[in-house]
């Protein structure tokens, strides 16, 4: 089984740029985040069409996650995060698809920062840890893929000084991703590459992808019974090179 993450950044506008890399990568589970689509906009026939059924929380602006699978239909367990049902932005959504439970996420920027987008950012991750050490009880094949919006390490973001103050470096969301791993969960791209640079990120400003300076910020973590039939996984960077790319590239890994 292929599982791949990637952050679309408007599924309608980059329509074509998903499904050339569909037709190309062939995955079986595409877990997308920020849809910029209603639930109404969301292109189920057009993804239909091309073998792919979906489950999806919609949203315009900035959010809105989504779960395909190629030939079947996801069987959708969860369309938020647990813990705050005040919270109305889309940003979680879980499936089970061919015995493995997915959870496709989408973490807030928290920028700027300090302020209460920050804090916010700090508060759903709380969530999204209390629920993940929920599902790691369950003992059951658990893969949270996504835009986790937080580089884990130094080592994951390109030489420079003008991140310091940004959400996605703090001390506090590193911590958090941190702890994630302390549960139990698997970075999956980090233990297939333990020694290499790898990004999933290059913004549209200051030629940051010819440049090669970018982030990773998409993540692919692993219960424990999934992560002992990791094989093979990588990053398709050529995708941020086509015309009218997204500013992330799928991350993906296969499974036995």
């Amino acid at each position: 089984m292929k599982i791949a993450t990637f952050n679309i950044n408007g599924i309608n506008r980059r329509l074509s740029n998903l499904m050339a890399w569909l037709a190309d990568a062939a995955p079986d589970v595409v877990c997308l985040q920020e849809l910029k689509a209603t639930d109404r906009q969301f292109p189920a026939t057009a993804l239909r069409d091309a073998g792919y059924e979906a489950v999806w929380a919609g949203q315009p602006q900035w959010s809105g996650v989504a779960i395909l699978s190629r030939g079947s239909k996801p069987v959708l367990t969860r369309q938020s995060l647990p813990g705050d049902p005040s919270d109305t932005q889309a940003r979680y959504i879980e499936a089970a698809v061919e015995g493995v439970l997915i959870g496709c996420l989408y973490a807030p920027n928290g920028n700027p920062c300090p302020g209460p987008k920050f804090s916010y950012k700090l508060d759903w991750t709380e969530r999204l840890l209390a629920h993940a050490e929920a599902l790691w009880q369950e003992d059951l094949p658990i893969i949270l893929a996504g835009d986790y919006n937080i580089v884990p390490e130094p080592r994951d973001i390109y030489e420079t000084k003008s991140f310091k103050d940004n959400a996605l470096v703090q001390p506090e969301s590193r911590a958090l991703y941190q702890r994630l791993l302390q549960q139990g969960w698997t970075d999956a791209l980090r233990t297939l590459f333990p020694d290499e640079t790898i990004f999933t990120f290059w913004d549209y400003k200051r030629d940051r992808w010819p440049r090669n300076a970018g982030l990773r910020l998409d993540h692919l973590l692993l219960s424990e019974s999934v992560a002992g039939r990791l094989r093979r996984g990588g990053i398709d960077r050529s995708v941020r090179g086509e015309p009218g790319a997204s500013d992330h590239v799928p991350a993906w890994i296969e499974i036995d």
